[in-house]
């Protein structure tokens, strides 16, 4: 039998959850009960409010990330652009900041357990850690942000990476669900289930098989490298000569504000024969700055961080004496602001 476990969260998106509820409760109908759905949380039977009017589900059990079959993530309901509390980024950073992230995490160590994910489902996983290097899909206004974890972006309505599969937009639910259906349980299922809801699958399903379609040409001298500008960020890049930067240099206590919350941060620049060079303190992380570049006054670089989520970020801060403002930025999220002083 197809075990399939639907998981909700505060904040979640009624139809990202819903319209694959409907797809394998038919296919449960139609393959003579070979499938089961239920609605769970991470924290067991409870009502669960979605997003936006706040309407609840009862979740019915809680997530075993043992179980064989499907656990699917749906996305959350909010502020697109906002960043308040009820902005999408700070519904899906309270979700992955439950047991929900280390029970996937969990799952996705079983052979006989497929992860799939609905629109900003693959950020709440991405956000925590769980899809840096893996092909991955979510609504097309979050694809920057799902590149900045460390995710490889991918724009299908659906792409199939083995123990993942992840959807776009809202209504890819349903893609998904029903691809999953031929799938686990057959075309014949899945197109009696299609002539049912009187609908067709969008899309090719992406999948990393088969040949690769060719580069139109090789980047020339002058021309960007888009393959190399997607390519993970390291720490090894060594630092961008300039010219002056003694009003960089120093220790710097800093606090960005984030849609999740103020974050201290310490800064430690620093000169040495024409380069200039950075680190980033949080917690008890400590990262070197990616391609520092001085320009029109402002200093500029990117560095990855894991806590409060997995993101790379892009800096852009200017300095007035022994005041620091400036901006942390990753992908289309709200860019937050940063302010600090100098300290040494």
């Amino acid at each position: 039998m197809l075990t399939v476990q639907i998981v909700l969260y505060d904040g979640f998106d009624l139809l990202d959850a819903i319209a694959p509820y409907e797809v394998f409760c038919a296919a449960a109908m139609k393959a003579e009960n070979e499938a089961s759905v239920q609605f769970v949380t991470a924290e067991g039977p409870r009502s669960v409010a979605s997003g936006f009017n706040g309407l609840k589900i009862e979740a019915s059990g809680r997530l075993n990330p043992e179980c064989a079959g499907i656990i699917l993530v749906p996305g959350a309901a909010g502020d697109v652009e906002a960043d308040g509390p009820d902005s999408i980024p700070a519904i899906l950073n309270r979700a992955m900041n439950t047991e929900l992230t280390g029970m996937i995490r969990q799952a996705l160590g079983h052979k006989d357990i497929v992860i799939a994910t609905v629109c900003g489902g693959s950020l709440l996983l991405a956000m925590g850690g769980l899809l840096e290097g893996r092909p991955a899909v979510t609504h097309h206004l979050g694809m920057d942000v799902l590149g900045a974890t460390g995710a490889i972006p991918v724009p299908a309505r659906v792409v199939d990476d083995g123990n993942l599969v992840s959807g776009g937009g809202v209504t890819s639910g349903l893609d998904v669900a029903l691809y999953l259906v031929e799938r686990e349980l057959g075309p014949r299922i899945a197109h009696a289930i299609e002539q049912l809801f009187e609908f067709e699958r969008r899309g090719t399903v992406w999948r990393e098989t088969g040949m690769a379609p060719r580069s139109h040409k090789a980047p020339t001298q002058d021309e960007p490298n888009i393959a190399a500008d997607q390519t993970p960020m390291t720490y090894d890049t060594p630092p961008v000569p300039i010219m002056q930067t003694s009003v960089f240099d120093g220790n710097w206590d800093t606090t960005i504000a984030t849609p999740v919350g103020k974050l201290p941060v310490k800064l430690s620049i620093s000169t040495s024969h024409g380069m200039i060079q950075g680190q980033a303190t949080q917690g008890e992380e400590t990262v070197e700055f990616v391609t520092p570049v001085l320009q029109n006054n402002k200093l500029t670089w990117s560095l990855s961080i894991t806590k409060p989520m997995r993101l790379h970020l892009k800096f852009e801060v200017a300095v007035n004496g022994d005041q620091m403002v400036g901006i942390a930025k990753a992908g289309i999220l709200p860019a937050s602001k940063l302010t600090g002083n100098r300290v040494s």
